[in-house]
C-alpha cells in the first residue's frame, strides 16, 4: 500500500498514480464486460457444445464462486496488500478465461466458469479498494464516479461486443478478449502499485470463510433452482433454506470467537457501515429486479425489435455517466456526500415508481425514456457515494473487508432481486395464461417478438396485457425497495469526508 498520509491530488495526476488508477480501471472493465458479454454467446455455445439442459450452469457456476469469494478477497487484501491479491484474482480470472475459450464440452465449460468466478470475486472488491489505498476519502468521489461511469459504459458495450464477436469470429473470443485487457492491467499495477509488508496477525479465519461460502452457495442455489428445478414451496426449497440459516448462524458464532475474523461484527455497530451495506444491497436488488425485465416489456408489450429495446436503455447510461463524473467532482469539492446520496437514491425511487405507473397505464414508448434518464442520474450519484460513505466510516486497515462486505451485499441483492421479480412475473403469467387458450407459453418465452408475430391480433393484445400486468408488479416491488433505502439513508449522519488516508 502507499503511505498512510493524505494522497489528495490538487493538480495534474502523477504518472505513477495514473498507472495505478488505469490498471484498477481495466480490472473494473474486466468485471463489467464479463457480466454481460457471455450471455449473448450462449445460443452459439449450445450449438457447438450441446448440453442445453445444463446451460444455466454456465451462469450459475460463475455466480456461485464469484459471490462466495468477495469477502475473503477483501480480508486477505487487508492482511497481505492489494497488489498481491490483484495478481491472484486477475491471474485466476485469466486462467479461467483461457480455459473457457478452449473448452470442448459443456461440462468442461461449466467447470472453467467456476474457476473464472474464483478470480472474478476479487475484481470489483480490489479495484475499489485500490482507490482507497492511493486517494483520500475527500478526493475519492471523483474517482469512484469515474469508475462508476466506466462500469456503466462497459456494461452496455458487453452485449453488443459479445454479439459482434460471436457473429464475426467465434464465441471463444468472448473469453479470449479478457487476456490482453487483464495482462495490461497487471502490468500497470505491477509497475506502479507498491507492495505492503505482511501484517502480524492471528491465523486466517478459514472456518468462517468456509461457513460463509457454504451459506452463499446454498442461498444462490435456492434462488437459481427455485421455481424451475423444484417449486418454491417444496421439501427441496425448505432444505436449502434451512441449510442457509444454519450456516449463517454458524458463521456468526465463528466470527464472535475467531481471533481475527473474516468480518469484524463490531463494524455493524457503526451506523454508516451497517446502513451503507444494507442500502447498497437494496439498490442493486431494486435495479436488477426491474431493469433486467425492461427489455422484455419493451418487446412483448410495446412491440419493439430487440435492437430498439436495447436502445431504450441508453438514457440510463448517459445519465449515469453524467452524474457519476459531475457529482463526484462536486462531492470532492464540498467534502460532504450525504446530500448527493439522498438526491441519487431519491431519483432512483422516483424513476422506478414512475416505471410502474407508466407500465400500468400503458404509456407511450417515449415516456419511458424519462424514467430511464432519471434512473441513470440517480444511479450515477447513489452508487459511488454509498461506497465512499462506507469506506470513509472505517479505518484504512479494514478498507478491504468493508469493501468486500459491500460488494457481497450487492451481489446477493442483485441475485435476490432477479429471483424475486422473476417469481412475481412467473406466478402472474401462469395464472393469466391459464385462462387464455391457444398460447404457446414456452415458444413465447424462448423466442419473444418472433413468437408473438405468429399469434393472431387478438392473441397479441391478450399477451401484451398479461405481460404488462406481470411486469408492473416487478416495477412496483423495485420502487418500494428503493423508497425504503431512501428512508434508511435519511438516518445517516452528515459527516465530512477525511482529507487523509489514515489508520484511525
Amino acid at each position: 500500500m502507499m503511505d498512510g498520509g493524505a494522497t489528495k491530488p490538487t493538480g495534474p495526476v502523477s504518472p505513477r498514480l495514473a498507472l495505478v488508477l488505469t490498471g484498477a480501471l481495466l480490472t473494473m472493465i474486466l468485471a463489467a464486460l464479463d457480466q454481460n458479454i457471455v450471455n449473448t454467446a450462449l445460443p452459439r455455445i449450445v450449438g457447438d457444445l450441446g448440453g442445453m439442459q445444463h446451460l444455466s450452469w454456465v451462469v450459475t457456476a460463475f455466480m456461485l464462486t464469484s459471490t462466495a469469494t468477495t469477502t475473503l478477497y477483501g480480508k486477505l487484501s487487508d492482511l497481505f496488500g492489494r497488489r498481491l491479491l490483484i495478481f491472484v484474482a486477475v491471474g485466476l480470472f485469466l486462467a479461467g478465461s483461457l480455459a473457457c475459450g478452449s473448452a470442448r464440452s459443456m461440462g468442461a465449460l461449466i467447470a472453467f466458469r467456476g474457476l473464472q468466478g474464483l478470480g472474478a470475486g476479487g475484481l470489483l472488491v480490489l479495484a475499489q479498494s485500490v482507490i482507497g489505498d492511493v486517494i483520500s476519502p475527500r478526493e475519492r468521489p471523483r474517482y469512484q464516479g469515474l469508475f462508476t461511469g466506466t462500469f456503466a459504459l462497459a456494461s452496455v458495450a458487453g452485449p453488443v461486443l459479445g454479439g459482434a464477436i460471436t457473429q464475426m469470429i467465434s464465441w471463444r473470443w468472448v473469453f479470449y478478449i479478457n487476456l490482453p485487457i487483464g495482462l495490461l492491467a497487471l502490468t500497470m499495477i505491477a509497475v506502479a502499485l507498491p507492495g505492503s509488508a505482511k501484517r502480524e496477525t492471528a491465523p486466517i479465519d478459514w472456518i468462517g470463510a468456509a461457513l460463509l461460502t457454504g451459506a452463499t452457495a446454498s442461498f444462490l442455489l435456492l434462488l437459481a433452482w427455485g421455481g424451475s428445478e423444484f417449486p418454491w414451496v417444496s421439501p427441496s426449497a425448505a432444505g436449502l433454506l434451512t441449510l442457509t440459516v444454519l450456516l449463517v448462524a454458524g458463521f456468526l458464532a465463528q466470527e464472535r470467537r475467531a481471533a481475527d475474523p473474516l468480518i469484524r461484527l463490531p463494524l455493524f455497530h457503526n451506523v454508516v457501515f451497517r446502513r451503507g451495506v444494507v442500502v447498497g444491497g437494496m439498490m442493486v436488488f431494486a435495479m436488477m429486479g426491474s431493469t433486467v425485465f425492461l427489455p422484455l416489456y419493451f418487446q412483448l408489450v410495446l412491440g419493439m425489435a430487440p435492437a430498439t429495446a436495447g436502445a431504450m436503455l441508453l438514457p440510463q447510461v448517459v445519465g449515469m455517466v453524467l452524474t457519476s463524473f459531475i457529482g463526484g467532482a462536486l462531492v470532492s469539492r464540498s467534502g460532504r456526500n450525504r446530500p448527493f446520496l439522498l438526491a441519487g437514491i431519491g431519483l432512483e425511487a422516483v424513476a422506478l415508481a414512475s416505471l410502474a405507473v407508466f407500465a400500468w397505464v400503458g404509456a407511450a414508448p417515449m415516456v419511458f425514456l424519462v424514467s430511464m434518464a432519471l434512473l441513470g442520474l440517480g444511479m450515477g450519484m447513489g452508487m459511488p457515494n454509498i461506497t465512499v460513505a462506507v469506506q470513509n466510516a472505517v479505518a484504512h486497515r479494514e478498507l478491504g473487508a468493508a469493501t468486500g462486505a459491500m460488494t457481497f451485499a450487492r451481489s446477493l441483492g442483485g441475485a435476490l432481486g432477479v429471483a424475486t421479480s422473476g417469481t412475481i412475473m412467473a406466478q402472474r403469467l401462469s395464472g393469466a395464461f391459464g385462462h387464455i387458450g391457444g398460447i404457446d407459453v414456452a415458444d413465447l418465452t424462448a423466442h419473444g417478438v418472433e413468437a408473438l408475430a405468429r399469434f393472431t391480433p387478438a392473441q397479441q393484445a391478450m399477451v401484451s396485457d398479461v405481460y404488462r400486468g406481470a411486469l408492473t408488479g416487478c416495477f412496483v416491488l423495485s420502487g418500494v425497495v428503493m423508497t425504503i433505502a431512501f428512508v434508511l439513508v435519511l438516518g445517516l449522519p452528515d459527516t465530512l469526508l477525511r482529507d487523509a488516508i489514515s489508520e484511525e
